[in-house]
């Protein structure tokens, strides 16, 4: 069994903001710590289907699939420069989700869980979905998160949701660790209260003809949240051909997080996604669990192309390194609310903790070793106090920095790991080891303080890696202990041979 995590797919009707860029990101960085305790999976990927979509082609006049594809490109382009590590890609448009799609909508409808019925009522077009009362506001308007709002009089299909409100209610009550983080709890138990109606799943094809056929009603195709919403599965092997290609679903489920933004956790993910998965059978047991995060804003407002204030993460790779734009996300958001974004907090994060804290702990240890000790660094057992205090708050740090991930919360766990550099270079200052090097009485002092601040640094850049991959492997490299990037304290050996120095973070002109 492997620890699956996925993120809701991107929708390919804009180009990727730096609030895909965040996401990804951080299901990156948990899968790779994951991977350093147990197998690991991560499945991302595009909603290529929908109105959006189609309303988009035909502005530029070219087919939906080749605007899709464009987009598509585009997201990829950009995981690859965030140095974003996928196990699984998901694209909708993929014959094999298709097919796995159409199954499981056959398997409803043989259930009794579909039903076709005429309704008239005012539809998002933004949102692709039909509106009700709860929806206005206390205007008694649609508010503008729905954009263009019509009357909409049409037949289609309905997958029968309010038959199993109950039944999510109580599994949400009975298991508050199914949405995280706590306080999101509340919220969705309120919004499974006010649900009622059941979900239309269907769209005519006359109005939308981009989408997945229904199979038993080829005059329809899917709505795109619902087909959406399959990829979870159907891209971990669900209801998969023999040869497909796809994982083996046993070996993939439950999954461990659906890493989403907080706007779609109510209703897809935390009403749709559970009754659909009940309604095909899966139980109570299998149920994902939902990791919810916040939105990045510019000094509290979201960012919206209307108000010009969307930021391009590929543009903030190209100026400052891929490491550096991961660190920052991680390190400046408490996973689950909102953080403002700043290029001047980006750059003194950057240069206070990473250049200042941990890149010139790194440099300083291995040119003082260099240059008093040849490059070789040995143990004596010296038991002197100040070097036991920092071996005693590394394996605190390690506590700390698991808790951390094990809730979701990297910049808790960077946290940890930067407390541990300041209590390093704090040890540089008080024993200053150029000192000790004058003195032969200090020797075996002088081989224990350079002993422990490398295998400090060694310990950092394991514990940073998941969080920035390639720096932390170049400090590695620099350590002469790619071999030694174990989570745990203590892995270097005694008479350990380090290579040459060199600068891992750059400044940046602010």
């Amino acid at each position: 069994m492997k620890y699956f995590v996925t993120t809701a797919i991107d929708y390919t009707n804009a180009a990727p903001h730096i609030g895909h860029a965040y996401e990804k990101i951080l299901a990156d960085v948990i899968v790779r710590y994951r991977r350093t305790q147990e197998p690991a999976f991560l499945l991302i990927g595009v909603d290529q289907h929908g109105q959006k979509v189609q309303q988009a082609a035909q502005k530029e006049g070219i087919a939906p699939a080749e605007f899709a594809n464009r987009v598509t490109d585009l997201f990829l382009a950009l995981w690859e420069k965030l140095n974003i590590r996928r196990d699984g890609w998901a694209a909708t448009t993929d014959p094999r989700h298709r097919r796995a799609v159409q199954k499981v909508l056959q398997a409803l409808h043989d259930k009794g869980e579909l039903y076709k019925a005429k309704y008239s009522g005012y539809y998002s077009v933004r949102q692709e979905q039909f509106l009700t009362d709860r929806e206005r506001n206390a205007d008694g308007e649609f508010g503008a998160e729905w954009g263009e709002v019509i009357l909409l009089e049409e037949e289609n299909w309905y997958f029968c949701l309010a038959k199993h409100k109950e039944w999510l209610l109580n599994f949400v009550r009975n298991r508050p660790g199914f949405v995280i983080p706590a306080f999101r709890h509340a919220e969705l138990l309120n919004a499974i209260d006010r649900l009622s109606g059941d979900l239309c799943v269907s769209r005519p094809k006359e109005r939308l003809s981009w989408g997945i056929e229904f199979p038993f009603d080829p005059g329809y195709v899917t709505y795109v949240w619902f087909d959406a919403l399959l990829n979870y599965v159907t891209f971990a092997g669900y209801e998969a051909d023999l040869g497909s290609g796809l994982p083996n679903f046993a070996d993939l489920w439950p999954c461990q997080a659906h890493i989403i933004g907080k706007d779609i956790m109510v209703p897809a993910h935390g009403i749709y996604w559970p009754i659909m998965l009940h309604a095909m059978g899966f139980p109570d047991d299998q149920m994902p669990r939902l990791a919810v995060h916040g939105w990045w804003n510019i000094e509290g407002a979201k960012m919206s192309k209307s108000l010009g204030n969307v930021v391009d993460p590929a543009r903030l790779v190209e100026r400052f390194g891929a490491d550096a734009v991961r660190y920052y996300l991680m390190r400046d958001i408490a996973t689950g609310h909102d953080a403002d974004f700043s290029v001047e907090r980006l750059l003194v994060r950057y240069h206070s903790e990473l250049a200042n804290g941990f890149g010139n702990l790194v440099n300083r240890t291995i040119n003082m070793v260099q240059r008093y000790r040849s490059g070789r660094i040995r143990k004596t057992g010296s038991g002197d106090s100040d070097i036991e205090a920092l071996k005693a708050s590394a394996v605190a740090a390690l506590g700390r920095y698991k808790e951390a991930f094990d809730q979701f919360l990297p910049h808790a766990a960077l946290e940890a790991a930067n407390d541990l550099v300041t209590q390093a270079n704090g040890l540089v200052e008080l024993k200053a080891p150029w000192k000790l090097a004058k003195d032969p009485a200090q020797s075996d002092l002088l081989d224990d303080v350079l002993f422990y601040l490398t295998e400090t640094s060694r310990f950092v850049a394991s514990l940073m890696a998941p969080i920035i991959p390639s720096a932390a492997e170049k400090i590695l490299q620099q350590l002469n202990a790619t071999v030694y990037n174990r989570l745990a304290w203590g892995e270097l050996p005694d008479q350990h041979q380090l290579a040459t120095p060199s600068p891992v973070f750059p400044r940046f002109e602010e």
